[in-house]
């Protein structure tokens, strides 16, 4: 008994890691489109931030499901796919209300660049709202070896 409830640990806890790791390629890929759209094209944080953390949701989807979640490719590509974007659309209000209460205190510290300190904050929050509720809505169908 034992012997399975580590073996379960030790899958969650890689999962976990790799959730984090495909969350980090997402956090790249968000940031920089982010930054260029804020930057380099001019567009209001907002939609910014809402375009860049598009992107990084088609990163994460893909991977997650290829990858850290692999073993829950059972259920359908397009209800995952709705479920997981049902879970990012929270966590982007999430993410967008966090960032709309920090930007103007920070921006004190950090000038017009405040956004980027409150999208940190954001984005570590909204990290432990994706994995809970991806890992136990979206990829819930993974199945368990249990060894004798």
């Amino acid at each position: 008994m034992a012997s399975i409830t580590m073996t379960k640990k030790r899958t969650e806890s890689g999962k976990m890691l790799r959730f984090m790791m495909v969350g980090l390629s997402g956090t790249v890929v968000d940031f920089a489109l982010l930054t260029f759209l804020k930057e380099a094209v001019g567009l209001a944080t907002l939609l910014a931030n809402s375009l860049s953390f598009c992107a990084g949701l088609l990163n994460n989807f893909t991977w997650n499901r290829l990858w850290t979640f692999a073993d829950s490719q059972n259920s359908n590509l397009i209800t995952q796919f709705v479920k997981f974007g049902a879970v990012s659309i929270i966590g982007l209000l999430l993410n967008n209300i966090i960032i709309l209460l920090l930007e103007s205190p920070f921006s004190f510290i950090f000038g017009g660049y405040a956004y980027l300190p409150a999208k940190v904050i954001a984005t570590g929050i909204v990290f432990l709202w994706n994995f809970t509720a991806n890992r136990y809505w979206t990829f819930n169908d993974i199945h368990q070896e249990v060894s004798s």
